[in-house]
């Protein structure tokens, strides 16, 4: 794997005064700038693509274009009415990022805010029921893997976007009851600015989606076709 600088120098700094300029006529007088950022977060990500389906080979091989989010907010029913995000983002999964199976998320953010992750974030209620099903049905299985020392040195906890209570069908004194509370399924970590920028990025994402990787091929057990 080359360990050639995989972003624009420029990145951060445009990331970083695009959040404090939010708006259309800072970004067209800058998208000469964004183009050759956006040129490069693609080349990242393609060779991203390459190296996880080496581990995971149901990830067909897809290209950047089917798995990069635009950089334009959807505001039609946010109060905040900024136009950008201040981050670039990709989701590489089984279909591509509007695929309903659980992917390995990036996205690169000044200020250590760039994060490696993946899982299903609020999934549609007949996949968040099949991956609930699994956990009950394999509670020792899925334990195996999240609470696998390897595992928990690099994620720690599950992100706590969880109910209250107990899951419609569900019984409160369910054996797996905790793991079945939750409604998004997501690790991630955090990723220092300089490790970003490094000339080592790609090996230490690829190095953290490996670990990732029975998680996610669990989710997409549970998931199916």
């Amino acid at each position: 794997m080359k360990t050639n600088p995989q972003f624009h120098p420029d990145t951060f700094k445009f990331l970083k005064t695009l959040k404090s300029n939010n708006n259309k006529e800072w970004f067209d007088k800058n998208r000469p700038t964004y183009e050759k950022i956006k040129k490069d977060f693609y080349g990242f990500v393609d060779k991203l693509i390459i190296e996880l389906r080496k581990f995971n080979p149901d990830i067909e091989p897809l290209e950047a274009k089917n798995c990069v989010f635009r950089i334009n907010r959807d505001i039609r029913f946010s109060k905040d009415k900024s136009p950008y995000k201040h981050h670039l983002a990709a989701v590489i999964s089984r279909g591509g990022k509007k695929s309903h199976f659980a992917g390995y998320y990036f996205h690169i953010e000044p200020n250590g805010n760039t994060y490696i992750g993946g899982g299903v974030w609020r999934p549609e209620k007949d996949v968040l029921d099949k991956v609930r099903q699994e956990i009950d049905y394999n509670q020792k299985s899925f334990e195996k893997i999240i609470l696998n020392k390897s595992f928990k040195s690099v994620f720690g906890t599950m992100n706590e976007d969880k109910m209250s209570t107990a899951p419609k069908n569900y019984a409160k004194d369910d054996p797996a009851i905790e793991w079945l509370k939750y409604k998004s399924y997501v690790f991630g970590v955090d990723m220092k600015d300089a490790d970003a920028m490094s000339k080592t990025a790609l090996v230490q994402v690829v190095k953290t989606f490996k670990t990732l990787s029975p998680f996610i091929q669990f989710l997409n057990t549970a998931i199916g076709d």
